[in-house]
């Protein structure tokens, strides 16, 4: 194919100096439960973004929302079927912050069933919840979503419940906080050393001389 790609070389032109654009824009106002709506699919953002326009760039397998001239997130683009469903891009990190100050609200939320990051935080919500009163139940799930937010453990969250429930016991908040989150006794002790003024006054003394 050589003489085939030579003949093409000799008419083809120099490529841009920049890059074309390979994407398409929305605007998009956050909605009141902290979602934007873009190619009929329903994504999460920040709640600390509800009533924000946002100005979002499309491409094949993303969608780049900036706020202003400032890219704020990157989500996972998903694709509307005609006659399917509508799909969600849920992201329990987006909405950990409003679920914290209205725990009770996770019981009824739209959300819920995208609201276990992996099948063990399903079946610890159902033995939570089997298990304790309502109110309290909801507390303490909600407070070990925090957790895995907060402190970006979301794995070790996931094998501490499973060994909890492989015991035939009751997910506690406190024990999974003892279990993946660092506390402060956990911290090193650093020990620094005074310099020794000493030196600068040979340094001193090493200058005049």
């Amino acid at each position: 194919r050589r003489t085939a790609v030579e003949t093409e070389l000799k008419v083809m032109r120099p490529l841009p100096r920049f890059r074309t654009t390979d994407f398409s824009v929305a605007t998009v106002t956050v909605t009141r439960s902290a979602t934007i709506s873009v190619r009929g699919v329903l994504y999460t953002v920040p709640s600390r973004l509800i009533g924000s326009r946002l100005k979002v760039h499309i491409y094949d397998d993303r969608l780049v929302c900036w706020l202003g001239t400032t890219p704020l997130l990157t989500l996972p683009r998903r694709f509307h079927k005609r006659g399917a469903p509508r799909q969600r891009v849920v992201d329990y990190r987006h909405l950990i912050g409003a679920l914290v100050r209205k725990p009770q609200a996770f019981r009824r939320s739209i959300f819920r069933d995208e609201l276990y990051p992996r099948p063990v935080f399903r079946r610890a919500w159902e033995v939570i919840d089997g298990h304790l009163e309502p109110r309290k139940a909801c507390r303490v799930y909600v407070g070990l979503l925090h957790l895995a937010a907060m402190h970006a453990c979301e794995a070790a969250l996931a094998d501490h419940l499973q060994k909890v429930l492989d015991r035939g016991e009751v997910p506690d908040l406190e024990g999974a906080r003892g279990a993946v989150a660092p506390s402060p006794t956990d911290t090193p002790q650093v020990s620094v050393r005074a310099p020794d003024l000493g030196g600068y006054d040979q340094l001193l003394e090493g200058a005049v001389g």
